[in-house]
């Protein structure tokens, strides 16, 4: 199991970090690797994209409506156009294990959980826009994979359903905080809610942040976030609805240098002694209690 999975990890410690590439590779395999190198060279533990059926998850009414597109002019061609092919996964996850990272995908339907499964993929991850639907829910945790949950959206009543359904078939979570504006305004995150969630349901807690900085994601840390997910763009300029609430190579490089010194910092909560303070002690303490 993955280390951010274990409530009781010391704190501050092997925080997951995961790239949320998603579909900003704009269905173009040579992005869509040029952004796993990046990931693996800045130390994300994970790359992340999102899997659709699109006749599953859309009506034909809003398929065959007008949008302007690189893939055409409507809903159906730009939506299609966004989504890899079985090939196009294959060679993914080939890629991903020549590079050493690990990946995973979001699904947004039961067709796509299951075709997600003929891969030896370490953790799910279920998206904000998944969280309340119950069949979609049983279905990942049935398959007991350690998974990540956004809770954008949701009410704590219906996060103590996902909890429940998780935990009923002892399934590894750790509840993502969210907030799902694209980009996220600052004043609308709510940091506190990791110790919310933490104190609540008692299961490890991570952020996922759709800011458009990368402070927040360094105060989920020190809130306790066992993981943090964060959207990945060569460049923010780039086509895609996704693209502004994404991070560049040089923030995303940032992002993993301070989360990584973090860590260093916060330790493990457990009061000590260093060599160095019993050389100190020896100088400046002339007698004991």
């Amino acid at each position: 199991m993955l280390d951010c999975f274990d409530v009781n990890k010391p704190f501050g410690k092997n925080i997951f970090l995961i790239a949320e590439i998603g579909i900003n590779h704009n269905g173009d395999l040579r992005i869509a690797k040029k952004l796993i190198e990046k990931a693996k060279a800045s130390g994300f533990d994970a790359v992340k994209f999102q899997k659709r059926d699109i006749n599953t998850v859309y009506s034909e009414e809003v398929l065959s409506q007008l949008r302007e597109s690189p893939f055409g002019t409507t809903q159906r061609e730009q939506k299609e156009g966004l989504e890899f092919t079985k090939s196009d996964y294959d060679k993914i996850d080939k890629y991903c294990k020549e590079v050493g990272i690990l990946w995973s995908a979001s699904a947004w339907d039961n067709i796509s959980q299951e075709f997600l499964s003929n891969y030896d993929l370490n953790f799910n991850k279920v998206a904000s826009a998944m969280a309340t639907n119950q069949k979609f829910l049983k279905l990942v945790a049935e398959q007991k994979k350690p998974t990540f949950v956004s809770t954008g959206m949701c009410t704590m009543e219906q996060i103590k359903n996902i909890v429940e359904i998780f935990l009923t078939e002892n399934c590894p979570i750790v509840l993502m905080h969210t907030n799902s504006e694209y980009p996220s305004p600052e004043e609308n995150l709510n940091l506190s809610m990791l110790n919310t969630l933490k104190n609540e349901f008692g299961v490890p807690v991570g952020y996922s942040g759709h800011e458009v900085s990368v402070s927040p994601s360094y105060a989920a840390v020190v809130l306790g976030a066992v993981a943090v997910e964060r959207h990945i763009t060569l460049d923010r300029s780039m086509y895609g609805s996704d693209q502004s609430a994404s991070l560049e190579p040089i923030a995303f490089e940032r992002l993993v240098s301070m989360i990584r010194k973090f860590e260093l910092i916060l330790g493990d909560g457990v009061k000590k002694i260093t060599d160095g303070e019993e050389e100190i002690a020896k100088k400046l303490r002339y007698w004991d209690e």
